[in-house]
């Protein structure tokens, strides 16, 4: 029986079933299929690859970590700072909404958990799921190690759920695909050591 509780935390606060709208964003994958760019399990696994490797890597994952270091120092003036720059680093009005919104998202499910903090981020523009994946991680004692870890795996699997309907791709490819990318370069175990 698991007794660890931080553990059992990250695995709601990973879970698809997190009703945050995650499952609605493709992050791009749905034009890239349209347009032809993606047939097969193969191109899907080296899409996921450079975006793991050239965005959430380099950008979300150190971010989330100051992030997360603010939150347990109390320091909003560093939350504030690296969300606004995490919305900045957002190539594109869609992608910059879809961070609100899932961030925003977050917040609300945050204050029904009793998360005072979440109450101010509900309506701003620099909510993102980012900064209240932060927050939950670090009120509920989760190591920043394995919130990172946590984070990629969530948009990961979300993703690859969107892959499998999208391509569209079998339930089983969709599993290798999660098993190929879990230790590609660009993943948790490799990035961000900040």
């Amino acid at each position: 029986m698991v007794t660890d509780l931080s553990l059992l935390r990250l695995l709601q606060l990973v879970s698809p079933g997190l009703p945050i709208g995650m499952y609605s964003y493709s992050q791009g994958l749905e034009r890239a299929v349209e347009d032809g760019w993606i047939h097969n399990a193969e191109q899907t696994a080296n899409w996921l690859q450079g975006l793991l490797q050239n965005g959430l890597s380099k950008v979300d994952l150190p971010i989330l970590a100051r992030i997360y270091d603010g939150w347990r120092q109390h320091d909003s003036s560093a939350i504030e700072h690296w969300s606004q720059i995490l919305i900045a680093c957002r190539e594109t009005a869609e992608l910059r909404a879809e961070d609100r919104q899932t961030g925003q998202a977050l917040a609300r499910l945050l204050i029904n958990l009793e998360f005072p903090e979440a109450l101010e981020w509900v309506k701003r523009a620099d909510a993102t799921l980012v900064t209240l994946f932060a927050l939950a991680a670090a009120r509920w004692e989760i190591n920043k190690a394995d919130a990172m870890a946590g984070y990629l795996w969530g948009w990961l699997e979300n993703q690859v759920l969107c892959a499998v309907k999208l391509v569209p791709l079998g339930q089983v490819a969709g599993q290798k695909l999660l098993t190929k990318n879990e230790k590609s370069p660009g993943s948790a175990g490799e990035t961000a050591k900040v």
